[in-house]
């Protein structure tokens, strides 16, 4: 009676069980997993979050499939700042960027049919892509200090029923951003082999250098997406949106057949509509600056004592770190440990990094118990009791 493509392995992982047991058991825990903002001293004033839901109008219904007028001329505007000019009809409402990219999925996508993703990335969109019977292949991030696209591996990915290809800036959990060239070559290559490009783009206000919008393409079909989640730190809100770029010619016949998919849910509601244009207007103070001085903060504690067998991969931006041991460490057991000693982090494994011996951390605790949990991992790896390959 149930579908195949819903027939996941519910069983959890040795790490995933161990984290939930550990959490619920009431022990004392130096959680760096933690990526929700309200749940870290990141949360919004009150009385400013309460004006922006104020508007009487969310006493009424004017459905509009796009998104209502004034939310996507404040995206606009917000793209505007960051050096992407797209009109205000180019913009489609989501509830989530994770609705984004099942909108956009459909859109693109047949089943069967391909997306390229980067390697490493975060592992939702596997899970996108088999809710639309859509196959991800992964094309890799190359690290030499830094992190760059690496456009000939991109290229020699591409195959038959390649649709589409989802570019991540700044990345998570690595923190790679595509500069102006990358963005550049990816518009031509995209142009030339009539693929899709996407660009993920929802941690680009707290990118570390400047981090080119793929809504300023303009060879090849392009998609920005973003939302209040990670702009605004407001997940509870739900709103998201796409912003379409290119040729005139490719956006209005996708824009056009975007609109009725959205149409036919409807799903971004009308007060979090109307409140955008005011909390994207207020994120600076209410959430980017206190949010901003919590990432230094945190990544200043990062920093590995002399002799020590580890060291932290350089990032341009993002709400992660990611630690390099070296590959004969066993990260899930490595995980595993700290859990002993009361701290949490992700092993590498959940992110396909191209090689073992990683660890990621949020950087979004408080830095007292983030500095506190650098300090047991940094002993436990330098007692060597770590398990190795």
């Amino acid at each position: 009676m149930l579908s195949r493509r819903t027939g996941w392995d519910l069983a959890a992982n040795a790490f995933a069980a161990r984290l939930e047991a550990a959490r619920s058991s009431g022990a004392s825990l130096l959680d760096l997993t933690e990526t929700n903002p309200t749940r870290v001293g990141l949360a919004w004033p009150a009385a400013t979050l309460a004006a922006a839901l104020a508007d009487p109008r969310v006493a009424t219904h004017e459905p509009s499939p796009q998104g209502l007028p004034e939310a996507r001329e404040a995206v606009s505007a917000w793209l505007a700042a960051r050096g992407a000019e797209v009109p205000p009809g180019r913009i489609v409402l989501t509830a989530s960027t994770s609705e984004a990219y099942g909108l956009l999925l459909k859109l693109l996508c047949d089943p069967g049919d391909e997306v390229l993703v980067p390697a490493p990335s975060y592992p939702l969109l596997d899970l996108l892509a088999g809710l639309e019977c859509v196959s991800l292949a992964r094309y890799p991030l190359a690290y030499d200090g830094e992190w760059h696209l690496d456009l000939g591996a991109l290229a020699a990915r591409i195959g038959p029923r390649t649709r589409a290809v989802v570019v991540v800036s700044p990345s998570n959990p690595a923190g790679a951003v595509l500069s102006a060239e990358e963005l550049a070559a990816l518009d031509a290559l995209c142009a030339e082999r009539g693929l899709a490009l996407v660009g993920d783009e929802v941690f680009a206000d707290v990118a570390l250098r400047p981090a080119p919008s793929v809504a300023s393409a303009r060879a090849c079909l392009a998609f920005h997406l973003a939302g209040l989640s990670k702009t605004c730190g407001l997940p509870q809100l739900k709103a998201a949106w796409i912003a379409a770029a290119g040729p005139a010619s490719l956006v209005g016949p996708a824009l056009a057949r975007l609109e009725v998919a959205a149409d036919a849910y409807l799903s971004v509601s009308t007060p979090a509509q109307l409140a955008l244009p005011r909390l994207l207007a207020h994120r600076e103070s209410s959430f980017l600056a206190p949010l901003r001085a919590r990432l230094a903060a945190n990544r200043a504690r990062l920093a590995p004592p002399p002799g020590a067998a580890w060291d932290v991969l350089a990032s341009g931006g993002g709400w992660s770190a990611v630690i390099r041991m070296g590959e004969r460490v066993d990260e899930e057991a490595l995980a595993l440990s700290l859990l002993d000693d009361g701290v949490a982090v992700w092993p590498g494994f959940l992110y396909d990094f191209a090689r073992p011996g990683h660890l990621v951390l949020s950087l979004l605790p408080h830095p007292e118990v983030f500095g506190e949990g650098v300090a047991r991992m940094a002993s436990r790896l330098a007692r060597g009791t770590t398990a190795e390959r």
